[in-house]
């Protein structure tokens, strides 16, 4: 069994893109904003200072249309965790986004680290060693 494992939040636990996607969608609409199919925190900060509640509020609002709850994937974490085993998993989505899907997939209590954004891969492996596995799914684990 390996020590650490970091899980690929996207592939193996929950597809955020879509809803983030959504939210990009209604913000431009809602707030009468220009933003790019792919904005950086301070493109946001600069277009909507509060950006972070807003997202957070309409992940809380819309999870359930995007993102389903997977058993197998629950079950592989618990044994995981069982076995000791120090899992966190990474995502290029923005951290309120990112919180709100692992609560929402029933998750977030299983992992040790959720990283989110740009670099979170490298901030997951600076918490779990660079020795962890990474995985894009959980049947391989």
């Amino acid at each position: 069994m390996t020590a650490a494992i970091a899980v690929d939040f996207d592939a193996a636990l929950g597809d955020t893109e879509p809803l983030w996607r959504a939210w990009l969608e209604d913000a431009r609409r809602r707030y009468r904003v220009e933003l790019d199919d792919d904005p950086d925190e301070a493109a946001l900060d600069e277009a909507i200072g509060n950006w972070r509640p807003l997202l957070e509020r309409f992940a809380e609002d819309h999870a359930r249309v995007y993102l389903r709850p997977d058993p197998v994937a629950n079950a592989q974490l618990r044994l995981l965790a069982a076995s000791g085993a120090r899992v966190g998993a990474f995502t290029d989505a923005p951290e309120p986004l990112a919180r709100v899907a692992a609560a929402h997939l029933g998750v977030a209590s299983r992992l040790e680290a959720l990283e989110a954004g740009p670099g979170a891969l490298e901030r997951l492996l600076a918490t779990l060693g660079p020795d962890a596995e990474l995985v894009q799914s959980l049947d391989a684990v």
